[in-house]
């Protein structure tokens, strides 16, 4: 196809060409038949369909937001002729990434490398990729595509927390454990028998049925837990970047449990987010599962808090809210004595100037938050007041 010089040049040819030749002007005739010639060259030069094999890795595929991810493409000239005048576009969420290829002789592969954007969170799709063929003088161009779509999942970032204590011991041995009191354990999953475990953890209905030997895991719940809710109301919030900030902080206080092997449960107004019970690779999804989350136009904040009011009782609860509308904040006076101890996180650029201001629930301790390093000194101090 032409590219708009190429359309360009093929109109002033074409005008050109029969007015030089009818008002008797040699040299604008001969121009206009230059014009048309050169187009016809570079749709010829541009007709042959290059024949390479493309593979693209997205490294890393998972990355916190700001961090680099890179794209790694490879190129193998396939053909018996060397390839010239190639670029290589990528398409990366609502933008292209457009990176020249060398000439590429026959049999020969090149390696490009692009940076790829990582300033937002959320699944980035990653193609497909279109190989652009054009000519030297840029009038037209064939573009090929090549391969399929990949993702980015770009996540929320993190700063390392400590464990918010709540009342309640820290059991040595993580949420799955084989050695707590029994009367603070529960079934979680059935596994095989490994040398030492208590025979009187053996199911054997399993047992009977696989033909391997299968006995009940348990999980300590008197596990200290954290309860987080997140506001996800756009009102709540003075801009989008106030937002991203407080899903980082959301982010980093689950994270922080999830590493210890403590349980966590993320809501918010829109609903339950995610439920880990301290088992696994449980803050590897917890940032998946933030990854995603988007702002909400729900008017009130209300709703995150009545599921809270049948809470078994115990562990710590957060909530990290804007420094914008707190319709419905209150409702934690409702929940807060089912919990040994709670929190709230005001986020935004205004959390500097609000730190004098009573807000809602002004008998729950409050830390205003500007930055991620504001979280992590506040949080520090909260841990050990």
């Amino acid at each position: 196809m032409l590219s708009a010089t190429g359309w360009g040049v093929l109109a002033g040819g074409a005008v050109l060409t029969p007015v030089g030749y009818a008002l008797g002007y040699g040299e604008a005739a001969a121009l206009g038949v230059t014009c048309v010639l050169a187009v016809a060259v570079a749709v010829l030069w541009t007709l042959p369909a290059p024949v390479l094999g493309a593979e693209r890795q997205i490294t890393p595929s998972r990355v916190g937001r700001g961090d680099p991810a890179e794209g790694r493409l490879t190129l193998t000239n396939t053909g018996g002729r060397t390839r010239r005048g190639l670029r290589a576009v990528d398409r990366c969420g609502e933008r292209d990434i457009t990176v020249d290829v060398p000439p590429l002789r026959p049999g020969t592969a090149h390696e490009l490398r692009y940076a790829l954007p990582t300033a937002r969170r959320g699944r980035v799709p990653v193609g497909p990729l279109r190989l652009e063929r054009t000519d030297p003088l840029g009038l037209a161009r064939r573009m090929r595509p090549y391969g399929g779509s990949d993702t980015l999942l770009v996540r929320p970032r993190v700063c390392p927390l400590p464990v918010l204590p709540s009342g309640q011991a820290h059991h040595v041995e993580g949420p799955a454990s084989d050695t707590a009191d029994d009367g603070s354990l529960t079934f979680h999953a059935l596994r095989e028998y490994v040398l030492g475990d208590d025979l009187r953890r053996v199911h054997w209905r399993s047992t009977a049925r696989t033909g391997t030997l299968m006995v009940r895991q348990m999980v300590d719940v008197s596990l200290p837990h954290t309860t987080l809710v997140l506001d996800t109301r756009r009102r709540a919030y003075a801009s989008e970047d106030d937002f991203e900030l407080a899903v980082d902080c959301a982010a980093s206080v689950a994270y922080a449990a999830a590493r210890s092997h403590f349980p966590v449960h993320l809501v918010s107004e829109a609903g339950p987010v995610l439920h880990t019970d301290g088992s696994g690779n449980d803050g590897e999804a917890l940032l998946d599962g933030l990854a995603v989350v988007e702002r909400s136009d729900l008017r009130s904040v209300t709703a995150a808090f009545d599921g809270l009011e049948n809470h078994r009782g115990g562990g710590a609860l957060v909530v990290v809210t804007g420094t914008g509308d707190t319709r419905g904040l209150s409702a934690v006076d409702r929940v807060r004595r089912r919990f040994d101890r709670v929190t709230m996180l005001r986020v935004g650029a205004e959390a500097a100037a609000m730190r004098d201001v009573s807000g809602p629930a002004s008998d729950v301790p409050q830390l205003h938050v500007a930055s991620l390093d504001e979280l992590l000194a506040g949080w520090r101090w909260e841990a050990v007041r």
